[in-house]
């Protein structure tokens, strides 16, 4: 008996043994996972060998809005013209649509349509300026003020600025003040349902609501863009990313009332490096599931921020009632500084004046990593991990994480969400729960290098169809 006792003390203790280094091996591919996906910088869009418009080399032919009537003095109507030069600059190869420098030029809510022949190049280098009266705007375009639509292989640059001319349309919000009605806005600047694009250089500000979308769009490089809006513009997002794939902004400088960035339904492939955020609502997935929508996210990184008095850091926000997912999402090297909520999932968002109702139904959100976030916060709950009692957060991973507060302690605050960390990780975030209780948290000694990687690891799962036809997911200014 007692040999028999032994013997299966033994089994069970060879099979716990094999549980855990099970744990440990799948968290390590899981890890892999989420540290090895990246989005290649340029290599992919193949049309950035355009030469500069300056440049006397490619036979390029000018085609500058002043040629066509506009007058750029700020005050009269530049419209026409702009359609006119842009009907020539879309069907002649190797066209400069030129926004000469030193004018400001009025133009009112127009399309610009292609598809236009082979490299295209829009150089602005002056100021377009949107009216500033929202009673005057023609409601069959109540959305959109600058649309560049079904494009391929285009350049966007210059030293000039896109101005929505946005306060009145601010003041009339309804979040500014809860007697006006509410109603649709303006985006400034919408590139849609176009491929290998690139934009660089260009300032866009005081837009009526969103400043820059960029919506059904593949392969779109941003680089060197200045966004901003006063703090307390309402819905001001700064690049809005909606049903996109393939799209990565760089060295962009973004102050706003609403999200410094927001990426929203349909999207993914996204790479974001060297942002600055602030102010702002922070950088933002979503939000998702809104209306009982579907809301589908994938593979997000973003790499190197300051993130600086915003009310979010790193966030994502979904409601309740909704379906779908947001997994394999990165934040790493970010630095907070005096930050309201530096690390926050919130699956209770409720963006409305009404409460929301409790809804069992939510976005799955799983697969979620934090590496090397340093700074300050306002809040003492330094993160918060507010997921669905029904559907809950899974695999989120910290990793190097150091927030503080100037003026006292700081926490984390979880609901439903499971997860682990490894190296630094303060506060500690032992709320996140696991399935395996005894190997929560990896400490630091557990991850060696020389531990093999799981490379049957799940593949992520594609981008899904989207059919929803809306550029933008605010619906009321």
């Amino acid at each position: 008996m007692d040999k028999l006792f032994i013997i299966a003390l033994l089994g069970l203790l060879i099979l716990v043994n094999g549980a855990a280094e099970n744990l440990v091996y799948n968290r390590f591919a899981m890890l892999e996972e989420l540290e090895s996906f990246e989005i290649d910088d340029e290599d992919d869009v193949g049309l950035f060998d355009i030469p500069s418009w300056t440049s006397e080399r490619g036979g390029k032919v000018l085609v500058n809005v002043d040629s066509f009537g506009a007058v750029g003095d700020g005050i009269s109507d530049d419209t026409q013209a702009f359609v006119k030069a842009w009907a020539t600059a879309c069907a002649v190869p190797k066209s400069v649509f030129l926004v000469p420098s030193g004018g400001r030029y009025l133009v009112n809510a127009t399309r610009f349509k292609g598809p236009c022949a082979d490299n295209l190049i829009i150089q602005i280098d002056g100021t377009i300026v949107a009216p500033d009266e929202p009673k005057n705007w023609d409601p069959n375009l109540a959305r959109l003020w600058l649309d560049f639509t079904k494009l391929n292989g285009v350049l966007f640059q210059g030293n000039g600025v896109i101005d929505g001319s946005g306060s009145k349309w601010w003041a009339s919000s309804c979040k500014k003040n809860k007697t006006n009605p509410c109603r649709e806005a303006p985006t400034a600047f919408t590139i849609d349902s176009s491929s290998s694009v690139k934009v660089k250089g260009l300032t866009i500000k005081n837009s009526q609501q969103m400043n820059f979308v960029i919506s059904k769009c593949a392969s779109v490089r941003i680089s060197e863009v200045s966004v901003s809006s006063p703090g307390d513009s309402p819905n001001t997002d700064g690049i809005h990313i909606t049903q996109s794939t393939n799209v990565a902004l760089q060295n962009c400088k973004i102050g706003t009332g609403d999200d410094c960035i927001s990426i929203v339904n349909g999207s993914s492939a996204i790479k974001m490096k060297g942002i600055y955020c602030g102010p702002g609502h922070g950088i933002s997935i979503g939000s998702l599931g809104k209306d009982n929508s579907t809301g589908i996210v994938t593979k997000v990184v973003l790499d190197t921020a300051v993130i600086r008095e915003t009310t979010n850091g790193v966030r994502i926000k979904t409601w309740q009632g909704g379906n779908g997912y947001v997994r394999g999402i990165r934040f790493e090297n970010v630095r907070m500084d005096n930050v309201d909520n530096p690390i926050i999932i919130d699956q209770f968002y409720c963006d409305s004046p009404k409460s929301c109702q409790n809804q069992t139904s939510a976005v799955k959100v799983s697969q979620i990593m934090y590496r090397n976030i340093t700074g300050t916060t306002k809040s003492a709950k330094a993160m918060k991990f507010s997921c669905s009692d029904t559907v809950p957060c899974s695999t989120i991973v910290l990793s190097n994480v150091n927030l503080e507060k100037e003026d006292g302690t700081v926490e984390t605050y979880c609901n439903s969400a499971e997860g682990f960390g490894y190296g630094i990780v303060h506060p500690s975030a032992d709320c996140l729960t696991s399935h395996e209780k005894d190997y929560n948290f990896l400490d630091q000694t557990e991850v060696s290098q020389d531990h093999s990687l799981n490379d049957e690891a799940e593949e992520m799962v594609e981008l899904a169809d989207s059919n929803d036809d809306r550029i933008v997911d605010h619906t009321e200014l």
